[in-house]
């Protein structure tokens, strides 16, 4: 089996890469294209996959952050991420991975709750963001493209501190640094 380890390659000056792994192909494109539209004093670079492991074959960078989509409306997009996160190395767990759940703006046509992925990210200790990322009534193409833009300026920045490129901020804070007061972990209650 194998595991997806945050220090197999030395870091690129001025570099932030970032792998997005999810089911949705098209969606992870746009939003990858998003994320490299986005003003950035390092070089971008975004990695899709449907799952992991990676093919051992291929020359790949390092990776600074790994964020996990899971779709909302596909359980089978839920099970991918399980099954990709045995895949990873315990130590890109600090601070080195997220989530992002989509589809969470049509409650009625969730197959997955946002229980189960808030608890999904806890498990793990790390950042859980939501978004939708495809167009749906009452939000309108620009409306999604808007939020969109504004998802991928978050990652851009939760990849800039993973990749030490924020001076005074290690990726070790980024979990205290997005936590919300009034949604606690289970165990600080």
């Amino acid at each position: 089996m194998s595991v997806l380890r945050p220090q197999d390659q030395l870091p690129d000056l001025n570099t932030a890469t970032i792998l997005l792994v999810g089911t949705e192909d098209a969606l992870l494109q746009q939003l990858a294209d998003s994320m490299l539209k986005e003003d950035c004093a390092s070089m971008l670079k975004v990695h899709l996959a449907q799952s992991l492991p990676l093919p051992s074959n291929v020359n790949r960078p390092r990776i600074d952050l790994i964020v996990f989509v899971v779709n909302l409306h596909s359980k089978y997009s839920l099970r991918n991420v399980e099954e990709s996160l045995r895949h990873v190395d315990a130590t890109f767990f600090l601070g080195k991975v997220g989530f992002l759940a989509t589809g969470a703006g049509r409650d009625s046509h969730c197959s997955v709750h946002r229980n189960t992925v808030l608890k999904l990210a806890q498990t793990y200790r790390s950042p859980l963001l939501f978004c939708d990322l495809e167009p749906c009534p009452p939000r309108s193409l620009s409306q999604v493209e808007g939020l969109r833009a504004t998802m991928a300026q978050r990652l851009v920045r939760m990849l800039q501190i993973c990749a030490g490129h924020v001076p005074g901020v290690s990726a070790l804070n980024l979990l205290s640094l997005m936590r919300c007061p009034e949604n606690p972990f289970q165990e600080d209650l």
